[in-house]
């Protein structure tokens, strides 16, 4: 058996290889699991923002992404005006971000802004789990896990990886399932990214149905699946 995390064109490796594959998905961390509206509230305030108000996550992962925060750093204060936003600037970028930290504003080891910048979190399933809305790159893994936590998502692909396999990932727009904003674009206009968030923070439905159409496609029993496949295969040699 041939376990894949992505689905593949299993007929383009031939008849007796095509038979061995299955597209299993990628196991995450049973941490990263849907959260009830009053533990959103609750991860909210844990990390220093107000419950009441929508938050916009926007992560380049745990390196960040160059374009993702320049991007950010260009449209933040009109955000601000509609949302709380935590910004992910990567351990890779960060420095380059401080400037940010005017908008990050603490009293007395409380945060008195709306806005909160890490480099990256050893508990990014709490702050993805506060979120409202996320703005990602298309990491398979990183979709996987948003799908456990059912949040809706605006994908930014990276379109220049070898291969392609973050917009092949965010073909997931044609199921319903996320928003693309592409990055080549975002880069000569920021506020195309800008005016898609502002359009799902207003509209509750779509963001609704997007979180379930993500979850509804992506393999939640990956883990599950992986084991079995293992234990079939030692018990065939078994034999």
């Amino acid at each position: 058996k041939i376990a894949t995390g992505v689905p593949v064109q299993a007929e383009k490796y031939g008849a007796e290889i095509a038979s061995k594959i299955e597209w299993v998905g990628i196991p995450v961390a049973p941490e990263f699991a849907p959260v009830s509206p009053s533990l959103q509230s609750e991860l909210k305030r844990e990390l220093g923002f107000n419950s009441r108000k929508k938050l916009v996550v926007i992560t380049g992962g745990s390196q960040g992404s160059e374009h993702l925060n320049t991007a950010t750093r260009a449209i933040l204060e009109r955000l601000l005006e509609d949302a709380s936003v935590g910004l992910i600037a990567g351990r890779k970028y960060y420095d380059e971000m401080l400037e940010l930290k005017d908008f990050e504003k603490w009293n007395r080891a409380k945060l008195d802004s709306d806005f909160r910048m890490w480099s990256f979190s050893p508990k990014m399933h709490e702050i993805l789990g506060a979120a409202d809305l996320v703005v990602s790159r298309a990491g398979a893994t990183t979709i996987s896990e948003l799908a456990a936590l059912e949040k809706p998502v605006i994908l930014v692909p990276f379109e220049k990886l070898p291969g392609g396999h973050q917009a092949k990932n965010a073909e997931l727009q044609k199921a319903g399932a996320v928003e693309v904003v592409s990055d080549a674009k975002m880069e000569e206009k920021p506020e195309l990214l800008l005016s898609k968030i502002k359009e799902l923070l207003d509209d509750d439905e779509k963001r609704a149905g997007l979180a379930f159409n993500l979850k509804k496609i992506a393999k939640s029993d990956a883990s599950v699946r992986m084991m079995e496949i293992i234990m079939e295969t030692k018990n065939r040699k078994r034999r």
